[in-house]
């Protein structure tokens, strides 16, 4: 049986890079077939380099890569997808660097098959670059994304009793994974935190649209709806994670500037 090609082509988007050696670059790439991987640039910081131009951070582009032992090496490179409306907007720019940074927390190198994430991130850096309300697609993008991680919230049903949910202001444990009834709030172990009812059925709505984000856009959310859907979200991830993202604290500290 022959041996599978070292080297192969396939579109990438560059999740995260960093200077390299002298002149190289080290690039964090998602790929639909070979997943999450990491490659060197070799010479792209030279002022005219043909990569150059070809992988910036945040786009999309069509690669050719050679598997090396540790690190694959890119050979060649050509832009497709720019999203332009991030390189002109730094809050956009912002949220695209968290959109970035959370896939690469929720997932592992090399990790096979990976064109549902390929095209929710392309998908939601589009949408950042151009829709009306960036946070509400960021909020889309959270849930798709625990969807896919195995790491859905369950936003229906107590997850202490398996009771359906009445229609009033509820709790949420992180420890858990999703909402518990204010009748069951005693029985959890865990520490909860409030979900006014507002909150709970944006969510919801936004996990039953998961096919349909044309419904979602045209949701119009006041400013302090936003922030406790995004506080819930965030206490939820870093819960996760066990961490506290570094895209976060930059965008708190742009919005206070701001």
């Amino acid at each position: 049986m022959p041996r599978p090609s070292r080297s192969f082509r396939s579109q990438a988007i560059i999740l995260s890079r960093r200077d390299f050696g002298e002149a190289d670059r080290l690039l964090t790439l998602l790929t639909p077939a070979h997943g999450k991987l990491r490659a060197i640039a070799k010479g792209a910081r030279k002022p005219n380099a043909k990569l150059s131009g070809h992988v910036e951070l945040f786009a999309r582009s069509d690669c050719l890569l050679h598997r090396g032992r540790n690190l694959a090496i890119l050979t060649q490179a050509e832009l497709i997808e720019p999203y332009l409306g991030l390189r002109d907007d730094l809050q956009r720019g912002a949220y695209a660097s968290y959109a970035a940074e959370l896939l690469d927390r929720f997932t592992a190198d090399d990790e096979e098959d990976a064109g549902a994430l390929f095209a929710l991130l392309d998908d939601t850096l589009q949408r950042i670059a151009t829709a009306r309300d960036a946070r509400l697609a960021i909020r889309f993008y959270e849930l798709a994304l625990l969807e896919l991680a195995g790491f859905m919230p369950e936003l229906s049903e107590c997850v202490i009793t398996r009771q359906p949910l009445a229609p009033e202001a509820q709790f949420f444990s992180c420890d858990e994974g999703g909402v518990v009834s204010r009748a069951a709030r005693s029985l959890s172990q865990s520490r909860t935190l409030p979900i006014k009812l507002d909150t709970l059925k944006l969510l919801r709505y936004l996990q039953r649209s998961a096919d349909n984000y044309a419904a979602v856009e045209s949701l119009r959310l006041r400013a302090d709806e936003h922030q406790r859907a995004e506080r819930l979200m965030l206490a939820y991830i870093t819960h996760l994670l066990e961490r506290r993202l570094v895209s976060v604290a930059f965008l708190e500290r742009l919005r206070k500037s701001s």
